[in-house]
């Protein structure tokens, strides 16, 4: 077990701490990127097999999904 008092382990943690702290926002536009996709996508998927009409809906549900990521990924990157 490391010693808790040693400095070298203290500010390893503390930059650890602040690293994941900072991507934080990062990360979260990502998971928004890929669940708007993959939730979308998903939908388009059912409803073309619910309608019968083969890549229609899944293609818009894609492409919608992509604009929805890529919005909420711009927003994180050019915050205020």
């Amino acid at each position: 077990m490391p010693d808790p008092n040693d400095p070298f382990l203290a500010r390893s943690l503390q930059a650890l701490q602040e690293n994941v702290r900072r991507a934080g926002p990062a990360a979260t536009a990502g998971y928004t990127l890929i669940g708007a996709i993959l939730l979308l996508g998903g939908a388009g998927h059912l409803v073309d097999r619910w309608v019968g009409t083969a890549p229609w809906f899944l293609l818009a549900g894609l492409l919608t999904g992509m604009v929805v990521g890529f919005y909420e990924l711009a927003k994180t990157i050019w915050k205020p």
